[in-house]
């Protein structure tokens, strides 16, 4: 017997026993309306018994549904993983203790030799209140990747085709400094002078540069996202002319 409620909800019973497989037929069945008020039309409730074929019909569905499901979290998963695992050095993150290397200034000759992208290092560079006053060759091409720059001189240095991943340059200077062909990926140069630095042909993704100084500098074919232009055209100290250049509103 089969009751339907407006064809919301249906009720099958089958009889199976042992040694008796045969279904009762109905050629006819009886229907019984209940009042419109009695059932709320969104509610489906489905209590009939599903024939084989349609039952693997919508477990294939609730399996599909449920494997897209977990694609769209382990894709937010991921999303968050890479954002929280690669940020760029706050200014206000703890800093471990200045190096007692004797030559730890020096280590910026040969840098990094692993993990440029990701900052990740063999050992660390330490080159805080280090000088490097027009270095024209001992800096350029180098790995510098993670590497602690603040309060370190690089005026007028060569700093072409450097790798800079997730360095720490708040409060440096990088007047008149190079950065042709570099990778300036996340760093911070928060409070940095870089007043007539050279921007040809860099990358400057996530990098940020908060209350730095940028009068005179130049970007030139510079390879930025739409949000990290839009953070570094709030830097005031940046010239109407080269506002204009960067395409800022």
């Amino acid at each position: 017997m089969i009751i339907s409620a407006s064809k919301m909800a249906s009720v099958g019973i089958s009889v199976h026993q042992k040694g008796f497989a045969s279904r009762i037929p109905i050629s006819a069945p009886k229907r019984r309306r209940l009042p419109p008020s009695s059932f709320q039309p969104p509610i489906r409730i489905n209590c009939s018994a599903i024939e084989s074929g349609n039952r693997n019909e919508a477990e294939e569905r609730s399996s599909s549904q449920f494997k897209e499901f977990r694609s769209v979290v382990f894709g937010i998963l991921a999303t968050w993983a890479v954002t929280a695992a690669s940020p760029v050095i706050a200014a206000s993150q703890r800093l471990p203790p200045l190096s007692t290397e004797p030559n730890r200034c020096e280590r910026a000759f040969v840098g990094n030799t692993i993990g440029q992208a990701n900052g990740v290092y063999d050992k660390p560079i330490d080159l805080r209140y280090c000088d490097y006053t027009n270095d024209k060759s001992n800096l350029k091409g180098k790995s510098l990747a993670a590497a602690l720059m603040s309060n370190a001189k690089f005026d007028g240095a060569d700093l072409s085709e450097v790798v800079m991943s997730k360095a720490y340059a708040v409060g440096a200077s990088f007047k008149g400094v190079d950065f042709s062909n570099a990778v300036l990926d996340r760093v911070n140069f928060e409070k940095a002078n870089l007043q007539g630095a050279l921007f040809k042909n860099t990358v400057l993704s996530g990098s940020t540069f908060d209350n730095a100084q940028l009068q005179d500098a130049v970007f030139e074919d510079t390879i930025i996202g739409y949000i990290d232009l839009q953070k570094l055209c709030t830097n005031q100290t940046i010239g109407a002319e080269v506002r204009l250049e960067l395409g800022c509103r």
